[in-house]
């Protein structure tokens, strides 16, 4: 189990509104144009950050945009009012050589990078947090950790794509990132304080550099409850009326799981409703959508049913995707005791740094490493370290793994640890 750093309860101060007040939401480019000249009047780093309306919307777009900088005020802009213009590329490019602090970039960079803001000098602060070794790095937490301040979340789920937006959600929007600057002063510090504001910036580099996501082979076999479907003919089912619900959200602009949920597309699929009354008594339980096409839903399930077996797709796709560690000790044995000894050693390496053995290392990196067979009578720690750096380790993480994943490659008998569960570093 890592060791964080323990976090007290701490008596915070609430902060109820931005110190100068709630700023006039920017909606068109003349009020563009003053934010930018108001910002290149200021210094330092730039606090921004963005309102989606994920669970409401198709698109993943920014329907309020936060920006702030110290001398160059606090501004709330409407991207959506605003639309294109060359102002968003002369923002970045205004501030190409100034650092943009977003908390969970990961979250924010694909809907910024959408309106034409591309920053080119990053700090996350809820990053940074997890690798000096935060136990809880959400912006609220973070921020009554270490500036003693309370913010209320309770907006932050709302529809952002809502106009006119209320006074009460920008005031909310304006308050994260009022306290950003800040919170990147004081996470520098504690990152500074244990030698780890290298590997910090390393990351943070990374984050903007790594390239695009591929596509989603068959993003349809995400559906939830897709664990109770074996047969080729329901997934066929399940993969086309999934499509058309997709077309249709993307129509719409709303959330996939608005037009109706996977549980009501996994009940259709497995029951096979036998008229399109009875198809629409399921999706009207789990549908927000008024008047749905449902007769064309029934026909699409009709078809599926009637596909040729050439046309049923595979219940489980090919793919290198590595078999699941539990039944490495039949599969392969050699890499079972190999990743034992190096899972072993990850937990022991973070726990030393106060990490996450996530954010130490992306387990399925560590998987990887040690399924393949290594080479005999060679420097396995130079092997270990390139292996990890080709697969997008920083140098940080490979200075300190590569000695001791060298040890665990020669282990032939597994060492007995605890249990884990095993997730990827994931943003809050």
């Amino acid at each position: 189990m890592t060791e964080l750093i323990p976090q007290e309860e701490p008596v915070a101060t609430p902060l109820l509104a931005p110190e100068h007040g709630v700023p006039e939401l920017v909606v068109d480019e003349k009020g563009l144009q003053e934010v930018l000249d108001q910002m290149k009047a200021g210094s330092g780093p730039i606090a921004i950050d963005a309102e989606r309306a994920s669970g409401y919307k198709y698109s993943q777009r920014a329907y309020l945009i936060q920006i702030k900088r110290n001398g160059g005020g606090l501004h709330l802009i409407d991207p959506v009012a605003i639309g294109q213009t060359p102002l968003w590329d002369e923002m970045s490019k205004s501030f190409a050589q100034v650092e943009w602090i977003i908390h969970a970039s990961t979250q924010d960079l694909p809907c910024l990078r959408e309106v034409g803001l591309q920053p080119q000098i990053l700090f996350d602060t809820e990053l940074g947090g997890r690798i000096a070794g935060c136990e809880r790095v959400g912006l609220g937490a973070l921020t009554e950790l270490l500036l003693g301040l309370s913010l209320a979340k309770e907006h932050s789920a709302v529809d952002w794509s809502i106009r006119p937006l209320r006074h009460e959600w920008l005031n909310y929007a304006a308050l994260d990132v009022e306290v950003l600057i800040d919170l990147r002063d004081k996470v520098e510090e504690l990152l500074e304080s244990k030698g780890k504001l290298t590997w910090a910036m390393q990351d943070f580099q990374a984050i903007l550099t790594a390239p695009p996501n591929p596509p989603r082979v068959d993003p349809w076999r995400r559906t939830s409850g897709m664990h109770k479907v074996r047969d080729r003919q329901t997934l066929a089912i399940i993969r086309d009326l999934w499509i058309a619900r997709d077309e249709y959200a993307k129509h719409l602009d709303i959330s996939p799981g608005r037009v109706f949920n996977d549980e009501a597309l996994v009940e259709i699929a497995t029951k096979r409703p036998a008229d399109v009354t009875a198809l629409t008594k399921i999706i009207s339980r789990r549908s927000r959508v008024v008047n749905p096409p449902t007769k064309k839903w029934h026909e699409i399930m009709i078809a599926a049913i009637a596909l040729p077996d050439s046309e049923l797709p595979e219940v489980r796709l090919k793919s290198d995707a590595l078999p699941p560690p539990k039944i490495w000790p039949e599969r392969n044995p050699p890499a079972h005791a190999r990743l034992t000894h190096a899972r072993a050693a990850v937990l022991d390496i973070a726990s030393t740094n106060e990490l996450p053995a996530e954010n130490l290392i992306s387990p399925e990196l560590i998987r990887r490493l040690c399924w393949a067979t290594p080479p005999v009578a060679d420097d396995l720690e130079s092997y270990s370290s390139d292996f990890l750096a080709k697969m997008g380790a920083r140098p940080w993480q490979t200075a300190l793994l590569a000695p001791a994943l060298a040890l665990a490659l020669l282990q032939t008998e597994p060492v007995v640890i605890p249990e884990v569960i095993e997730e990827e570093p994931a943003a809050e």
